[in-house]
């Protein structure tokens, strides 16, 4: 058996694109660890984390002998007079230099942050679902794999608007585990569902209790986020077990990715959110075994 592909994400050390977010961590602290914990790769981060210029990018992560794996990229959708494609095109630019594949998608409600979202009609989802198919097909050019990844206070966030991506448009899907169980899905029930759908994974642990005050109002997204939703692999009430086996029996050859959000309120002054990586880490190292 290969190795498995474990990447990071630096929203796991807190490091957001959303405004007023939390402290953000320096980029070389947050690359150090990725390595110091066995991590072979990791997604780009938002805007301004790594440098801008593609080979400055590159460098920076060939530096800290980390693979590019691509990056979150949140992208308006559904609003009939923006042309999501020629940002799409600029972007790519960067992935040529990094040589990384995956372009991970979501379908920014327009707002701020992730606490609410508005309603979309079926004008709406009809522009939605097309502009994945468009998007997915000019990266397929580019040789990057474009995914749709469910998210919590985006357009695609629950499972009738999961189903929806899944009849309408032809995209695969990043397997987001706590996104999907904090907008109502099993994540299992995908992997099970359509398999050949799951081009990319996100692998996050919750706290169901805490995710259930997000589903009924009594908190949002954020509040619940800063109280610890998510947790370290195998410490929260996601399957991760039925996940991967029903991946592996599928042949899943693509990256898993820890990716928890953090929020920290500011620099912290022992090991910080390396701990949990690296439980996480230990822990899905044992399960693929």
């Amino acid at each position: 058996m290969n190795s498995p592909k474990i990447a990071g994400a630096p929203i796991s050390w807190g490091v957001c694109e959303v405004p007023g977010w939390g402290y953000q961590l320096e980029p070389k602290r947050v690359l150090t660890e990725m390595r110091e914990v066995g991590l072979a790769a990791t997604e780009f981060g938002p805007d301004g984390f790594l440098p801008a210029d593609a080979a400055a990018k590159a460098a920076t992560l060939a530096e800290y002998d980390l693979h590019a794996v691509g990056g979150f990229t949140p992208t308006l959708l559904h609003v009939p007079d923006h042309d999501p494609l020629p940002g799409v095109v600029d972007l790519l630019a960067s992935y040529d230099a990094a040589r990384a594949g995956t372009l991970v998608l979501s379908a920014d409600s327009g707002g701020a942050g992730y606490d609410s979202r508005p309603e979309l009609d079926a004008a709406g989802w009809s522009l939605l679902l097309g502009n994945l198919d468009r998007i997915a097909e000019y990266a397929r050019t580019r040789g990057v794999e474009a995914v749709l990844h469910p998210h919590v206070g985006t357009m695609v966030e629950n499972t009738d608007d999961v189903q929806r991506v899944l009849a309408g448009s032809s995209i695969g899907l990043c397997l987001d585990t706590g996104h999907l169980l904090i907008g109502g899905t099993d994540p299992a029930d995908i992997t099970r569902q359509a398999p050949e759908r799951v081009a990319h994974t996100h692998l996050k642990d919750v706290d169901l209790g805490l995710a259930r005050q997000v589903q009924d109002g009594r908190l949002t997204y954020t509040e619940a986020v800063s109280r610890g939703m998510y947790r370290p692999l195998g410490s929260g009430d996601v399957n991760l077990t039925a996940v991967l086996r029903d991946l592996a029996a599928r042949g899943y050859d693509g990256w898993y990715v820890l990716e928890q959000d953090t929020i920290l309120s500011e620099e912290p002054s022992g090991v910080g959110p390396v701990a949990d990586v690296a439980a996480s880490v230990e822990h899905l190292r044992s399960v693929l075994a």
